[in-house]
């Protein structure tokens, strides 16, 4: 098996060695696209019958062939699209919101929310109706004010119901 082919732990066999690869899968990892919708852009260019079934741009960055990451890659403005939507995550990651500011003090690092479903995306099945729904608009409220706030839930691949 070459090194190009060879399964990496974090991404399987996806071509991590192509530069600027890390660039969009460090974009399609980012949970704020289900929200915000600056990357989308991206996406489409790869493959846009798959975004537009999925909305999910993790499914469409592990899908879309090798010769194709290559040749929007080797676009400069595609490029300089990727690192200026980067450079703006990074930006939004560092500067202060209104937590933050309002609590430029405060002890609190981290609340833990737990709930049995988060509604992020559509693109993310992993809730079914109005809990899912409540909890994912708090968390995503949450994020946008800078709120120190994990979501823990539960993930089961079958459920089995006992009498």
């Amino acid at each position: 098996m070459t090194d190009q082919h060879r399964p990496n732990s974090t991404h399987g066999y996806l071509p991590t060695e192509l530069a600027g690869f890390d660039s969009l899968a460090e974009l399609a990892l980012d949970l704020r696209w289900s929200w915000n919708h600056a990357t989308d852009g991206v996406w489409m260019t790869l493959d846009p019958t798959l975004w537009e079934l999925t909305q999910n741009p993790w499914v469409v960055l592990q899908t879309v062939s090798r010769n194709q990451i290559e040749r929007v890659l080797a676009d400069p403005a595609f490029r300089k699209n990727i690192d200026e939507l980067l450079r703006a995550k990074h930006h939004a990651a560092e500067t202060s919101a209104w937590f933050q500011q309002k609590y430029p003090k405060a002890s609190l690092t981290c609340v833990a929310y737990f709930s049995m479903e988060f509604m992020l995306s559509e693109a993310l099945p992993i809730y079914s109706g109005g809990l899912g729904n409540v909890a994912g608009d708090q968390l995503k409220a949450a994020s946008d004010l800078g709120v120190p706030v994990v979501g823990i839930g539960l993930l089961y691949s079958r459920v089995i119901f006992a009498r």
